[in-house]
């Protein structure tokens, strides 16, 4: 069997192996092919594009968009061109409403007595996109919580007291930025949206009519029951299927490769891309 990997980090937003890492770790993991899907910038698809044809492995250029939200809502976007005005658009204000949100997460936690500031969260992004990821850091290195994992659990998550819902799109506006750069669009691990069978039916079935192409059917986090019901639902709605392992290196547990994504979900989303 050959196996994929359409979801992916890099040290460009909240991952921590570069963009010729990812490769490099889908590589050795015998992938066939490996999307780097990072949020809100597609920095580093020329350097993964490059490291895969000299590893032999292919690499689709892709995007992860967060989307307004009672709990989490990401937009994959794959095949897109980068150069598309429309996205480049997209992008700058998404990344700034995005430094907005980190900084009312740095807010909160002061609120509650864990002083991390934006300027020390900021400085160790660097140039890549600022994340929570940035701020769970800051927060192990000042003994506020023991590991990364934990400030995500107990502070930085969805429902939690420095959480922050505020994003720059709606999951319709991400999915017509993905359409008009030429891409295809699916909603990402299905499971954080917290939604139940019918509510998400009902969201799937808007957004298809905005153009969504599809849902990721394998990832990480489903249990095999999570796995069949969210494929059968696809399948109802005629939506396609991806899958990825939202691998973000040391950043997460989730090993690249794990989600078990067949390539077959490569070749359907390339007879859709070439209608």
């Amino acid at each position: 069997m050959k196996y994929i990997d359409l979801h992916t980090h890099s040290t460009c937003s909240d991952g921590t192996l570069s963009p010729d890492g990812v490769v490099e770790a889908a590589a050795d993991a015998g992938l066939f092919a490996v999307a780097l899907s990072d949020h809100d910038t597609t920095a580093g698809v020329d350097e993964a594009a490059a490291a895969g044809e000299e590893l032999g492995i292919e690499v689709i250029p892709a995007i992860e968009l967060s989307a307004v939200s009672k709990t989490e809502t990401h937009i994959l976007g794959y095949f897109i061109d980068q150069s598309s005005e429309t996205l480049l658009r997209t992008l700058g204000h998404a990344r700034e409403v995005r430094m907005r949100r980190e900084r009312e997460i740095c807010e909160k936690l002061c609120s509650l007595g864990l002083p991390v500031t934006f300027e020390e969260v900021s400085a160790l992004a660097g140039d890549d996109v600022v994340c929570r990821i940035h701020i769970a850091r800051v927060m192990v290195k000042h003994g506020y919580v023991g590991s990364v994992g934990e400030a995500f659990a107990k502070y930085l998550s969805s429902g939690r007291p420095a959480y922050s819902p505020t994003q720059a799109l709606t999951d319709e506006e991400a999915v017509r930025a993905i359409k008009d750069a030429g891409g295809l669009a699916f909603v990402a691990h299905l499971n954080q949206t917290r939604l139940t069978i019918p509510e998400l039916s009902e969201m799937l079935s808007r957004l298809k009519r905005a153009g969504l192409d599809g849902v990721e059917g394998y990832y990480t986090e489903y249990t095999p029951e999570m796995r069949e019901k969210y494929i059968s639902l696809a399948e109802s709605l005629g939506l396609l299927l991806s899958g990825g392992s939202d691998f973000h290196g040391e950043n997460k547990p989730n090993r690249i490769g794990q989600a078990n994504a067949p390539y077959e979900l490569l070749e359907r989303m390339r007879e859709r891309i070439s209608k």
